[in-house]
């Protein structure tokens, strides 16, 4: 009998939540370029945000324990799309030029 895997593949619950953009190479407006950068500014910041909260306990009298632990990724998505809706950090801008070059949108 042929072994069975009996672990589920890893789920990535956030990407259900997050819009379907165009890779780079399928922007053909403006406005696409514009969500494409946004996005990437967003999963950058989300990226940087991560370590910070690496190493807070969520156990002890006020820590939400496991369901604080599974919810963190989501509360950071959350932050780091407020910061790039907020204006950003600034990579957007440079993104969406690089983009607008490669595609002749210019």
């Amino acid at each position: 009998m042929a072994d069975i895997a009996l672990t589920a593949p890893p789920v990535d619950v956030l990407a259900a939540r997050r819009p379907n953009l165009p890779g780079v190479a399928d922007v053909k407006t403006r406005a696409q370029a514009e969500a494409v950068a946004q996005q990437f500014e967003r999963m950058f910041v989300a990226e940087m945000l991560q370590p910070m909260f690496s190493g807070i306990e969520t156990d002890g009298v006020f820590g939400g324990g496991q369901g604080e632990e599974v919810f963190r990724p989501m509360l950071l998505d959350q932050y780091a799309d407020a910061v790039a809706k907020g204006g950003g950090v600034g990579i957007a801008d440079a993104v969406l030029k690089e983009i607008l070059r490669m595609q002749g949108l210019e």
